[in-house]
């Protein structure tokens, strides 16, 4: 296979016909919600298109990113690697390990400057100089600088790379943040969510090869198509909400007829992502549809926002939810640890519902 070959040679000789890429393009437009006439282009543009070289770093993370990855149906992640990628370097799913690994990595930086995209998942330690995740015995801060200096853009999939995520949630003892407070010199977009939806981020790389250029982005520099509007506006139990039919818990009989859950905690409102449409494993399900609430995984700090199974508009006097007598979100400390944490809720929780107001009004 030569690298320099278009990815529609490539298609080709797998024996996929110009028929079945169009068709292809069509499902890359929905996802990325463009219009029905951009197919052509986009087929057009696969067609002419080399295979991208990506450089995939994994840090402070759960490889839950990857595990989402692989489980996607449009494009696969066969026709990620073989037909539209170069995936030169991921520690997870590279049969290599030790020095050949890094060698991987550092050719693939020599061979594609200025022409590679870094792919990162996992928030960046930072405190003592990075030493609490480090790799082949660098820190993960000097890697992500190092490979990131001579990219084309970086691709921060999932919230931990995104916004922090986990390890950033208080105390955050590792010092984590975003890629985006460490890399500022070059663009980087987000694909945000725990773990984002496998479409999401197959569907932004197929964007940057077919286009050569970013997608439209929002204020956190996600995709405009995938986050432009909240889980809410597109739920299939957004009618109910709009009649005031809400389930108390998540076994009453409002529960089971599938009226809206946001008395039990869900963060529809303020959360923006395609999960309700989109869905996951090839459309199946999401959150919501198997009755559970929406989280707020791909939004900023979601994990300190509040208990996850209180409202919205619920009183945020102490730190932890109970439910049934177990405390399911927060970490109770003594103090003023407790005070300082109580208040950042409850300003957390105050920023949510004046979100939510303005958008209802």
């Amino acid at each position: 296979m030569n690298d320099r070959d278009g990815i529609a040679d490539l298609l080709a000789r797998r024996g996929v016909s110009r028929r079945a890429l169009l068709k292809y393009a069509t499902y890359l437009a929905t996802v990325m919600a463009l219009p029905p006439l951009a197919a052509r282009a986009i087929a057009q543009g696969l067609a002419k298109a080399r295979r991208q070289s990506v450089i995939w770093l994994s840090f402070q993370e759960c490889t839950g990113c990857t595990e989402s990855l692989t489980r996607s149906f449009n494009p696969t992640l066969e026709d990620l690697i073989f037909d539209m990628i170069s995936l030169d370097y991921h520690e997870t799913l590279q049969a290599v390990s030790g020095a050949a690994a890094e060698a991987a990595r550092l050719a693939a930086m020599r061979e594609n400057r200025g022409k590679y995209v870094v792919v990162v998942d996992g928030s960046v330690a930072t405190k003592d100089g990075g030493v609490y995740s480090t790799n082949a015995g660098k820190t993960n801060l000097e890697v992500l600088k190092e490979t990131a200096e001579h990219a084309l853009a970086v691709i921060s999939v999932g919230t931990c790379a995104a916004f922090g995520g986990l390890p950033h949630a208080h105390p955050n003892p590792t010092g984590a943040v975003p890629v985006s407070q460490i890399i500022t010199d070059k663009p980087v977009i987000n694909i945000s969510g725990c773990p984002p939806i496998a479409e999401a981020m197959a569907g932004t790389i197929a964007y940057l090869i077919t286009f050569g250029k970013l997608p439209d982005l929002d204020h956190l520099s996600r995709p405009k198509s995938i986050f432009g509007d909240s889980i809410h506006d597109r739920c299939y139990r957004r009618p109910f909400y709009d009649k005031g039919m809400f389930a108390k818990s998540f076994d009453d009989e409002g529960a089971r007829k599938g009226w809206c859950l946001y008395e039990v905690g869900c963060k529809g409102p303020v959360t923006y992502n395609a999960c309700a449409t989109l869905k996951w494993n090839g459309g199946v399900s999401f959150p919501i549809q198997s009755g559970h609430g929406c989280l707020g995984c791909s939004e900023p700090d979601f994990w300190d926002n509040g208990g996850f199974y209180r409202p919205l508009s619920s009183s945020t006097s102490h730190p932890g939810a109970v439910v049934g007598g177990a405390v399911v979100a927060g970490i109770a400390v003594g103090g003023l640890g407790a005070l300082l944490a109580r208040q950042r809720r409850e300003r957390a929780v105050r920023d949510l519902e004046a979100k939510e107001q303005e958008r209802r009004s």
